[in-house]
């Protein structure tokens, strides 16, 4: 594993990708780590999370199989919250204006039960342990230790609901 993110690392160093989408910290021996502000201004600490299935979003607002994902992606939030499952997006946007104009959109046209948390990964309180993400959407799928068991570069496939419903529901 961290060969694999070696790397990764270093070739998103030689690709020129700027340092806010590059890795962070590495992931703990407890685990990954997410951690900054939310778009509404307040404290996120993946660690909160201890004992939830975490389902980690990286997207920008110009990629359009993201924004086509979210809908879907709140559904199952909704649904799934109250049964152990915490999903969190990160944006990958170049600026925070752009994901916060989104943002705004989404305060008043999506339920609060739908509402879920959403980071800039550009701000610099922002920590995680996933490294390069050099393609929008990619996910990762954290088991209740928050264990990396999956990650998806691209479009989430419907089978996918269906390994962290067990994840969820075991």
């Amino acid at each position: 594993m961290q060969r694999r993110q070696l790397l990764k690392t270093t070739l998103a160093s030689c690709l020129g990708v700027p340092a806010w989408l590059r890795a962070q910290p590495a992931a703990t021996s407890s685990g990954a780590v997410l951690s900054g502000t939310t778009l509404e201004g307040r404290p996120y600490d993946m660690k909160a999370e201890q004992g939830k299935v975490v389902l980690v979003f990286f997207w920008a607002t110009d990629c359009a199989v993201c924004r086509d994902k979210m809908p879907e992606l709140r559904l199952n939030y909704e649904a799934w919250r109250s049964k152990g499952f915490q999903l969190v997006a990160v944006s990958l946007d170049k600026s925070l204006s752009a994901v916060q104009g989104y943002q705004d959109i989404l305060d008043r046209m999506v339920p609060p039960a739908q509402r879920f948390p959403s980071l800039w990964r550009g701000a610099a309180a922002h920590r995680d342990s996933f490294g390069p993400v050099l393609q929008t959407p990619t996910t990762f799928v954290l088991d209740r230790k928050h264990k990396q068991v999956n990650e998806i570069r691209g479009r989430i496939a419907p089978g996918l609901w269906d390994d962290i419903a067990e994840l969820v529901l075991a």
